[in-house]
């Protein structure tokens, strides 16, 4: 193997760590976002080059499509690891193919509103890459929290009360879950002497009898700290009020922070799970905690009066569908959830930046270097004016739409079919294979109860979606009182149309995907060939004696 594609895995950690750091030896703004915009393409280039190196395209790079990075050359368990499989390389082509445009759209005179927005979010790339590429638990502790430290200050990011307010809500929840977190991490290492996720299977079988309630108190804190994150019902009351209070672009970012604390749930429960243990991270806990955190957000989006806040609740439910399609523990439903969590991250993200384009509608503002001025009104919805026009409107055959206009309409109508899975987007092609994945009884002659649970639950989001856009689409769109057409920018267009055309290539490309989706899910439930291929790494490859002189 070359050398640079044997450090590549590490690669997604260092690259933003050292992006972030140099921005701050430069003041001039326009030099720290075109750091960040090298960074953004590079990071997105590497985990698209890690997602390749771990299909089957690719044969004899890696044993088995799992690549192993052991930090100073120490090898699993007493080493530090990185580990790149199927799912992991996903992840973070998803986190990088969020970041940059998000970086993008900022640019239009979102970033401005603070000191270090670049730097920031280049820690939160750092700290979701470590977080998916990390194989103990204890990195996965310090990624977590380089992630929500950055994510603190992106919170904060620009002047307001509500969300200076919602941010410290934020943060204090958040901290209580890092407490929860580190004391679990801290029984389980008490216990087992070990928190190498792949190693811990064979220290379970190990423990003496009174030594397991600790091990189980222990996981049990986990999974408490990683529904927190995960905003699972009822650990989620926070999130709707951060999200809608944050900024357009990084309310945007936060879409995957969420997925984070579902991937963490899943990746620790499967590893667990091979060894037998029984808990929060796995099974009908994690189904019927997914299904409430559904309903929950279902009577949220009902009752939203803001197109923010409804975007927030289409998180959170995005979040109980993952949820609830894990815990149902059937390797048919792994590869579909995994595909509507690529889609609902990307068609919320791009619904938070429609949010801050549309907002402008409403109030009559737009984003400038030193923040929001008022917008001079040349149209309205509803009486459309030009000033250098003086002809009666009674002569007019219809009302012209402008092209901003235009642009948010269709913009907001493919939002609302995506989260409320309507073909032909992507989210269709995701809750199709969802309710087929629950609709296999393959041995079985009667569908399960659980099963039935899922199908309505995924029926009756997507209604409730649909009825509470619509609402407030006509609020916005329809609603002739003052509303004027808001000055839209190409930087901020652009990213957000960017997502929603991913959304389509995804519909398009809906086999390969799935395809490769479905051997990330196969390895997620044999996580044995995960286990194999981190204790055995670097282990051939140690270096021999050399010889007596």
């Amino acid at each position: 193997m070359s050398p640079w594609l044997q450090h590549l895995p590490v690669a997604p950690v260092l690259l933003p760590l050292c992006a972030g750091a140099s921005m701050l030896l430069f003041r001039q703004h326009r030099v720290r976002a075109a750091i960040g915009l090298f960074a953004g393409f590079v990071q997105l280039a590497v985990a698209l080059t890690l997602l390749y190196l771990t299909s089957d395209y690719v044969p004899g790079i890696w044993p088995e499509g799992i690549g192993v990075y052991s930090i100073g050359a120490w090898s699993a368990p007493y080493g530090i690891v990185l580990v790149v499989d199927r799912l992991a390389a996903f992840m973070l082509v998803l986190s990088a193919t969020l970041t940059l445009p998000t970086l993008v759209y900022a640019l239009a005179g979102w970033d401005r509103a603070g000191v270090h927005y670049h730097p920031l979010l280049q820690l939160l790339s750092m700290g979701l890459s470590g977080a998916f590429l990390t194989g103990d638990i204890f990195n996965l502790f310090v990624f977590f929290e380089v992630t929500l430290a950055a994510s603190y200050g992106l919170m904060l990011h620009g002047p307001s009360a509500a969300r200076v307010k919602a941010g410290l809500h934020y943060i204090v929840v958040n901290l209580i879950a890092s407490l929860l977190f580190l004391l679990g991490a801290a029984l389980i290492y008490g216990v087992a002497g070990t928190l190498n996720m792949a190693d811990l299977g064979a220290r379970i079988a190990a423990l003496a009898a009174r030594d397991r309630g600790l091990f189980e108190a222990g996981v049990g804190l986990l999974g408490v700290a990683f529904l927190v994150k995960a905003a699972s019902w009822p650990l989620n009351f926070w999130l709707p009020a951060a999200y809608a209070s944050a900024s357009a672009p990084v309310a945007a970012v936060f879409c995957i922070l969420t997925k984070l604390g579902v991937y963490s749930v899943v990746r620790v429960g499967s590893l667990l799970g091979a060894a037998g243990i029984a808990s929060p991270l796995g099974g009908s806990p994690l189904l019927y905690a997914g299904l409430a955190t559904m309903l929950f957000a279902i009577v949220g989006m009902l009752a939203a009066q803001q197109l923010r806040r409804l975007v927030a609740f289409a998180v959170v439910a995005s979040s109980g569908t993952v949820l609830a399609a894990m815990g149902l523990d059937a390797a048919s439903m792994t590869a579909p959830a995994l595909f509507y969590l690529l889609s609902s991250v990307l068609a919320t993200a791009a619904f938070f930046m429609l949010t801050g384009m549309a907002d402008r509608a409403r109030t009559g503002e737009v984003i400038t270097d030193t923040g929001a001025e008022p917008l001079p009104t040349y149209a309205t919805f509803g009486n459309v004016e030009d000033p250098g026009d003086a002809r009666d409107s009674s002569d007019e055959v219809g009302v012209a739409i402008p092209a901003a206009t235009a642009f948010l309409g269709l913009m907001f109508v493919s939002c609302t079919l995506l989260i409320a899975g309507l073909p032909p987007l992507s989210g269709f092609v995701a809750k199709l294979a969802l309710l087929a994945a629950a609709l296999d009884v393959r041995s079985t002659l009667e569908l399960p109860a659980q099963s039935w649970l899922i199908i309505c639950a995924l029926l009756v989001s997507g209604l409730a979606s649909l009825v509470a856009c619509a609402r407030i689409g006509m609020r916005l769109f329809w609603s002739p009182a003052g509303r004027s057409t808001p000055r839209l920018r190409v930087v901020e267009a652009t990213p957000a149309a960017l997502l929603v055309a991913l959304c389509i290539a995804l519909t398009v490309y809906a086999a390969p995907v799935m395809s490769y989706l479905h051997k990330a899910a196969v390895g997620l439930h044999a996580p044995q060939i995960y286990i194999h291929a981190v204790l055995s790494a670097h282990r051939e490859r140690a270096p021999t004696p050399g010889p007596e002189p």
